[in-house]
């Protein structure tokens, strides 16, 4: 390592050599960077999660503009819309067609008496174009009375369920006193709101949720005509709809605006963010704590180089190269237990949680910054210092 230091630095590794002359210190420190890195990656990883569940249910539906109430912040929840403002955006220009989007949560018990929660959304089957291709292969199928699409991802279902399903076999149960049979599959997954998804008919959705009415579903998505931007047809629709309790948005836009909801307002990202914070606050302390206590345990030998004419920023490249030592070690470790972990949340919760280029490059360039930072802070002692004054 310290041949390949040389080469990289052009000199002799000096920080190297004095980080590894006393190794109990140095597993320790780099333990430490590690640790802060596990911290950044778990926290980095569930609100990645958060994110990917919130927005989830966006990639079932095939349309460019939403209508919404007002009061919602997410597509899962809000009040509801008269579907009267379907009629009317028929009639704006640019709007090609219009459907309207049920959503509920249903939950029933397993066999072994344990609980989960759908996420229910209820579409006209006749309107196949609004669902993803994927889905709207199967909608179709959904015409027969109380029969949905279940979701592959649907967190403590029986693996045994969701085989049956694949391979072209149903599976009832009962849910609010009615059976409802699933005779298909859709790959969605769980998320934070519910264990998973279900898609069936506005019909079906209506019986299993008697106290919903046809007339107030809680979207209108609307499709553009073929060329026509959807932001023009977006300020068409609200200069042409009344004023009042709506929100009109493009598809991009409403996911866009769910994700800054769900980062900044709702408990759970803020907690995420935080612990974001905390970590990284945490690995600027243990480096700086690292880094400053070597300097001072070398404060003769940097009284001698300076008394020999070298500058601080001779200091700084020996502070900042045990900095980058620290944080390319730290991070190794960090990496690869986080990537254990990840797979550990998965398997017992059914998050999406996974490591993703970008993250680890993310992180590793900000544990640099992080370690570089408590370099420079470590190296202030030195700056003013006289060395006749250091021995």
């Amino acid at each position: 390592m310290s041949q390949l230091l040389t080469l990289v630095f052009g000199r002799l590794p000096i920080g190297w050599l004095q980080l590894t002359h006393n190794r109990g210190r140095f597993i320790a420190a780099v333990a430490g960077v590690a640790f802060a890195n596990l911290l950044v990656f778990m926290q980095l990883g569930i609100m990645g999660a958060l994110n990917s569940s919130t927005v989830a249910p966006y990639a079932m539906l095939n349309a460019d503009i939403i209508l919404s109430s007002e009061d919602g912040n997410t597509l899962t929840d809000g009040g509801h819309i008269p579907r009267v403002r379907m009629f009317q955006a028929l009639g704006v220009a640019g709007v090609a067609d219009a459907t309207p989007l049920y959503i509920g949560n249903l939950p029933f018990t397993l066999d072994d008496g344990s609980s989960v929660s759908l996420l229910s959304f209820g579409m006209d089957v006749a309107q196949p174009s609004f669902a993803s291709p994927g889905i709207a292969a199967s909608l179709s199928r959904l015409t027969l009375e109380n029969t949905a699409l279940l979701d592959e991802g649907t967190r403590g279902m029986p693996a045994s369920v969701i085989a049956k399903l694949t391979d072209g076999g149903r599976y009832s149960f009962e849910t609010g006193g009615t059976t409802l049979t699933a005779i298909g599959t859709m790959d969605v997954g769980g998320g934070f709101l519910a264990d998973g998804m279900v898609i069936m008919s506005d019909q079906t959705f209506l019986r299993l949720f008697p106290n919903r009415t046809s007339g107030a579903p809680n979207h209108i998505l609307i499709r553009t005509a073929d060329g026509v931007s959807p932001d023009a047809v977006v300020a068409r629709l609200q200069a042409a709809l009344p004023k009042g309790n709506i929100r009109i948005q493009t598809m991009a836009g409403s996911a866009a605006n769910d994700l800054a909801y769900m980062a900044t307002e709702r408990p759970t990202g803020i907690i995420f963010g935080f612990g974001v914070f905390m970590g990284i606050l945490v690995g600027l302390v243990i480096v700086y704590q690292v880094l400053s206590t070597d300097v001072a345990d070398h404060l003769r030998e940097y009284a001698t180089f300076k008394a020999m004419g070298y500058g601080q920023p001779f200091f700084l490249g020996i502070v900042f190269e045990e900095a980058m030592v620290l944080a390319v070690f730290g991070f190794i470790p960090g990496v690869f237990v986080s990537m254990v972990l990840y797979a550990g949340l998965v398997s017992v919760t059914g998050l999406p949680v996974v490591m993703d280029a970008g993250r680890a490059i993310l992180v590793f360039f900000g544990t640099l910054a992080a370690c570089s930072l408590s370099g420079a802070i470590a190296t202030r002692r030195l700056a003013n210092a006289d060395p006749a004054d250091l021995f």
